[in-house]
């Protein structure tokens, strides 16, 4: 998953009672789960406040993949702890992946918070807030194999009102050495597509105009009645036949309306099917741009990680999204530094990027996280300053690929979904195409929620400039 620091836009309470703040840090998915635990917690009759200082109930939502995420999780939960001196009865919590993975250091050993709830967990926190106030300090982190949240309306905490995200699958099968998500979410399991559908239909009635779809690994959504992926060879002849995959269920979103874009993020190289990228070509509402990580361009580094495919595989995937949707657009997750890869293994990685030219990347070093795979059978060998090096010639060479791409949309003209005002100025609109490149043109009489035809003008490293055209 792509992976964002921010907190989340609160929204502003409408009625009394206990009040709860939520911050939140990590992927996408965690951001989309934080709006799950608002609709679970305004329907206890708790309101939202964007101030921690008036708040009864001070929750964060985080992650355990990346190091630095971790580090300012704990740095926050250190300020919070100060603010409980003052108000005793203040209840600190903490969600998701790193509550599951730290739950007896937080709540023991650092005392840093005083409940815990784990991924699968979010409908108890209600009760569990009660076993605070009742003196106890509360846990729950037991994982689940049906847990979807499907008939949950989660509270829309976006800020713009016109991008959404949908959950449509929970947990991963995908035993990736580096990634602790499978522990800390589970197993793999999808929702009812129906749930999505209607989900989708009712963020379109209220005036949103983008959602994108999210899973760990999209591309291995499948519904066949109920029960985990694994588990389908022993699913009956009618269930089987009747089976909704990924590229069914875009095509059931894509036809909400034409009006709503759909997106969706992560898609795994080793599922990827052809088959869900005609789907994208025959909906013109579902956006030409995939989020495809390679994480290494070495075929033994990626056999390392476990990563269920090599560099040809990889390579095979971009040649098919070239093929089938011309000018896609293509975003990747890169990591340097990976147990015991050497200089030419680097190189390699360098060579891929060369060959595919990626208009957008996330880049990371290599930091080794406990419960993982690699942490329990490989050695991080690779020196902190040599990590360091290869990720900078990654960043380097990614910065020249996406200013390339940037300047070949000079002088085109692109339809802009208009998400908001300009962060820079409130005479200017913010947007993206279909390919996922940010756009700012003059605002005149256009809005958010408005598609626009945008001539980009010029561009700079990361953002197309343009004016709205006839």
């Amino acid at each position: 998953m792509q992976v964002l620091e921010k907190e989340i836009p609160i929204i502003e309470p409408v009625k009394t009672g206990k009040k709860f703040f939520l911050e939140t840090y990590g992927c996408q998915m965690n951001f989309s789960d934080s709006e799950i635990v608002a609709s679970i917690l305004k329907k206890e009759g708790y309101d939202i406040t964007s101030e921690e200082s008036s708040a009864d109930v001070i929750l964060i939502n985080t992650c355990a993949i990346r190091e630095n995420v971790e580090q300012k999780t704990r740095q926050r939960l250190t300020e919070f702890k100060a603010l409980k001196k003052e108000r005793p009865s203040l209840v600190i919590g903490v969600l998701g992946c790193m509550a599951e993975r730290l739950k007896t250091k937080l709540l023991e050993e650092e005392k840093l918070v005083d409940m815990v709830v784990g991924p699968d967990a979010y409908r108890s926190i209600p009760g569990l807030i009660e076993e605070v106030d009742n003196g106890q300090k509360a846990i729950n982190v037991l994982l689940s194999r049906e847990e979807t949240y499907a008939d949950i309306s989660p509270v829309r905490l976006s800020e713009n009102g016109i991008t959404a995200f949908i959950s449509i699958t929970r947990g991963c099968d995908n035993m990736c050495t580096f990634c602790v998500v499978p522990f800390t979410r589970g197993r793999e399991r999808s929702r009812d597509p129906q749930t999505i559908v209607n989900e989708a239909k009712d963020l379109f009635e209220r005036g949103f105009r983008e959602v994108t779809l999210l899973g760990q690994n999209v591309d291995s959504y499948l519904w066949y009645g109920g029960g985990l992926k694994k588990d389908f060879d022993k699913a009956t002849d009618e269930q089987q036949n009747s089976a909704v995959n990924f590229a069914k269920l875009l095509e059931l979103v894509a036809q909400v309306s034409p009006l709503l874009r759909i997106r969706f993020s992560t898609s795994n190289p080793q599922d990827m099917t052809d088959e869900v990228l005609h789907m994208m070509v025959k909906y013109e509402n579902i956006c030409r741009y995939i989020h495809l990580p390679m994480q290494s361009g070495s075929t033994r580094v990626l056999k390392q990680m476990n990563r269920g495919y090599d560099r040809e595989k990889y390579l095979d995937r971009i040649r098919a999204i070239r093929n089938i949707i011309p000018g896609c657009g293509v975003s990747t997750d890169i990591i340097s530094g990976f147990c015991t890869e050497t200089e030419d293994e680097h190189k390699e990685t360098l060579s891929l990027m060369e060959e595919v030219a990626f208009d957008y990347a996330y880049m990371f070093k290599y930091s080794e996280r406990p419960g993982t795979l690699a942490a329990k059978r490989l050695t991080d060998d690779v020196p902190e300053d040599i990590k360091s090096r290869r990720l900078q010639e990654i960043v380097d060479l990614h910065r020249k690929h996406a200013n390339e791409s940037n300047q070949n949309n000079v002088g085109k003209v692109y339809e802009v979904l208009v998400e908001s005002s300009s962060k820079k100025s409130p005479n200017d609109l913010f947007g993206r195409s279909t390919y996922n490149k940010s756009i700012v043109f003059p605002r005149e009489h256009y809005k958010p929620g408005d598609y626009v035809k945008v001539k980009v003008l010029y561009c700079t490293s990361g953002t197309l400039i343009g004016e709205a055209v006839k």
